[in-house]
């Protein structure tokens, strides 16, 4: 499937956007926007299928520490830059065909990127537990919980993936 990746625009119709995950879709609807336009933390790109937002993907630049990364080199004793993906989701329209692999791809691409002009280890997720084997096929490792553990919602699984392991096309 081919899809234009493209950052989100203000007159965007967000509202439109389903994936199932009631979570996923207030941030899309709400806070997207905010955190772009508004506040500058984080940027979301979105899969376009003419007009149709068929899945969008949200990512900020991080730093973690170096002695929890699985890089497979030694690195220095002080926090290094990542990207960090906060969000990725497809609609339910556009499950199974390829959008979400896209998105991410997107994503890999954006941290080479920023690897080659500012300096970037990897990319960090905290997936949710239904998106853990997604990232798995990927290359994604699993790392320990840093920060943000929180009794009331359930926690993530912090994963990670080396730039350095990263083959050239998924």
């Amino acid at each position: 499937m081919t899809v234009e990746i493209r950052a989100l625009q203000a007159e965007d119709d967000r509202a439109a956007f389903h994936s199932g995950d009631e979570a996923l879709d207030l941030y899309f609807h709400r806070y997207a926007g905010q955190n772009q336009f508004r506040h500058h933390i984080g940027v979301t790109y979105v899969a376009m299928d003419a007009t149709e937002i068929l899945g969008f993907v949200t990512v900020s630049a991080a730093q973690l520490s170096a002695d929890d990364l699985p890089t497979g080199r030694r690195m220095p004793p002080y926090p290094v830059p990542v990207l960090r993906l906060a969000r990725l989701a497809t609609s339910s329209s556009a499950r199974g065909r390829g959008v979400g692999k896209s998105l991410l791809r997107f994503a890999i691409e954006l941290a080479e990127r920023m690897r080659e002009e500012v300096g970037c280890v990897g990319i960090a997720v905290d997936a949710k537990a239904d998106a853990v084997s997604f990232y798995l096929r990927f290359g994604f490792v699993p790392i320990g919980l840093v920060e943000g553990a929180s009794g009331i919602i359930p926690a993530p699984s912090p994963m990670f993936l080396p730039l350095g392991a990263v083959p050239k096309q998924r």
